[in-house]
């Protein structure tokens, strides 16, 4: 890529980021629109979506600054969940996809070719079931929806792209005549897993143990930036997986290294960074999406992309219900409100693309499948991530009218007045400094408090909305300090490893239930006041008459 053409692509991007927001439509689907807007002008030449720009520079940055901002404990909260859709969930669903498909296939004997074997079919399963849904994060961040079922889409889609991935090569050698039995295939599997996860740990808690051990912003980004690629690099050269490594190594060194090692400000300066490059290696991939597909090769065999859309439709309704249903009775159970945003979150991207182009030149099929991966990749980004936040905000996942927004910015506002205050007073005790300074700016800082005190009865809330939100993002924050209180005491050894494991699945169920049904948790808790106020009540009653029998009676 020559840096002329990489400016361009960088100033095309800058550009969209600016229509997008005027027009509010997600970030990605501006990407995908613009590149295929350019693409078909040919203004200039750009690069080509290869199999080595992803795997080798796009994927690993963008998976670990994934995986070290997800907080473990969340991620081990959640496991079941999150492993059910991401192993299991994925293999059923490149079955039911391919099943789908040729069964549909059937109906549209006019398109030549269509009828391809269901090995084949495998295979086109395997590239279409990893998810991206950079779009719908993005969204819920946005927004506030729910941090569990941010934190659901995010860490499923970490997952099943290197499951993905795995049964994309196994399925593929099936394909292309090597013999193997299914007890092999779970061998290779757990084999390929296993030894990225070994490495990827390894790594990653090399990297953390480097960093917590420097106090420099510049060599601890550049020990995180070792850590991803070079995490990717050795499970790959390994025959591991590499996606599946990168994940571990980011998810051991933002447990430990970046999260205990660092000072507040080279934090502050990795997360920056991390956040920069995400936005560049999303912004590079996506445009080269749109310049990647053609629209004329697509509009030829739209039926079959309409049924391979249906087919992966189909199956992933199909994982995320059937997960969502052996998890009804647990502690881990998903809001049924949710299973269709997870479903509708399953978005595809360039990892399905770079997979297809990746089948050997004399791959039978090999042309219709990669029209059909592209016709599929573009339907769900445009579909489903132009439709994500009207759907959301009609199920009540997130305010319609961004009101929680507003009213957590002037908490934050008058918080922030609070605090500077009670450092200017401490200031003013503990060092000299001119009493007419200080009363000024003291005097600053009242006025914002008091109108940011007056601004937060200024909203127009449902009474029994508010209180409902209040509730969750109280507990929530009072369920975070007891964790807090938890860790501490196990790291001063105030308690034992068995204590400190009870107590936290305590407040993991806990706070599950706060996250997943908040008003059935509210409404518990209240029936549980008025038995116990019914309770005392009744033994007040029947304890009074004895405290007014006259002693003299007797």
């Amino acid at each position: 890529m020559n840096p002329e053409t990489l400016l361009i692509l960088f100033v095309c991007a800058s550009l969209l980021a600016v229509i997008a927001n005027r027009v509010r439509i997600p970030y990605v689907v501006a990407l995908v629109l613009g590149g295929l807007l350019l693409g078909s002008l040919k203004l200039f030449q750009a690069p080509v979506l290869s199999q080595d720009l992803l795997f080798n520079v796009v994927l690993p940055g963008l998976i670990f600054e994934s995986a070290y901002h997800l907080p473990a404990s969340a991620l081990w909260r959640d496991r079941l969940a999150i492993f059910g859709l991401a192993v299991p969930g994925v293999l059923l669903s490149i079955v039911l996809t391919a099943a789908v498909f040729v069964w549909s296939s059937h109906f549209l004997g006019d398109l030549e070719g269509v009828v391809m074997p269901f090995g084949i079919a495998l295979v086109f399963g395997a590239m279409v079931a990893a998810t991206d849904p950079i779009s719908v994060v993005a969204i819920f961040r946005q927004l506030q929806a729910p941090a569990r079922l941010t934190l659901l889409v995010e860490s499923e889609s970490l997952l099943n792209d290197g499951t993905a991935i795995v049964f994309f090569t196994l399925f593929l050698g099936i394909a292309m005549g090597s013999s193997a039995h299914w007890t092999s295939l779970a061998t290779s599997f757990l084999e390929i897993v296993g030894g990225g996860i070994l490495v990827g740990g390894f790594i990653g808690w090399l990297a953390a143990e480097w960093i917590k051990r420097v106090d420099d912003a510049m060599v601890e980004i550049t020990l995180t930036i070792l850590a991803a690629y070079g995490s990717f690099l050795a499970a790959d050269q390994l025959g591991y997986s590499g996606v599946i490594s990168t994940v571990a190594a980011g998810l051991v060194c933002g447990a430990t290294g970046i999260r205990q090692g660092m000072a507040p400000s080279v934090s502050l300066a990795v997360n920056t960074f991390w956040e920069y490059l995400g936005f560049v290696l999303n912004s590079l991939v996506f445009l080269l999406v749109g310049f990647t597909i053609h629209l004329p090769e697509l509009f030829r065999v739209w039926p079959l992309i309409l049924a391979a859309y249906v087919a992966i439709t189909l199956a992933r309704a199909s994982v995320v219900y059937g997960v969502g249903a052996l998890l009804s009775k647990t502690r881990s159970h998903i809001p049924w409100i949710w299973h269709f945003i997870l479903l509708w979150g399953g978005v595809r991207g360039a990892l399905s693309m770079v997979l297809v182009l990746s089948l050997p030149p004399h791959f039978p099929y090999r042309e219709i499948l990669v029209n059909l991966v592209f016709g599929v990749v573009l339907l769900t980004i445009l579909i489903q991530g132009l439709t994500m936040t009207p759907i959301a905000k009609s199920l009540g996942i997130i305010d319609p009218n961004d009101r929680w927004s507003v009213l957590e910015a002037r908490r934050m506002r008058l918080r922030l007045a609070q605090g500077t205050l009670d450092d200017l007073e401490r200031l003013r005790r503990e060092e000299f400094y001119s009493e007419e300074a200080v009363e000024l700016i003291r005097k600053h800082f009242v006025a914002i408090q008091e109108s940011s005190r007056a601004s937060l009865g200024n909203l127009d809330f449902d009474p029994a909305k508010r209180l409902q939100g209040d509730f969750t993002r109280l507990y929530q924050r009072l369920l975070a300090r007891q964790k807090k209180r938890l860790l501490d005491a196990q790291q001063a050894g105030l308690i034992s490893q068995r204590t400190f494991d009870e107590l936290r699945a305590d407040l993991d169920a806990e706070t599950l239930d706060l996250e997943s049904q908040p008003r059935a948790l509210r409404e518990r808790w209240l029936e549980e006041l008025r038995t116990q106020e019914s309770e005392a009540g009744a033994a007040a009653a029947a304890r009074s008459p004895e405290s007014g029998t006259d002693p003299s009676a007797e």
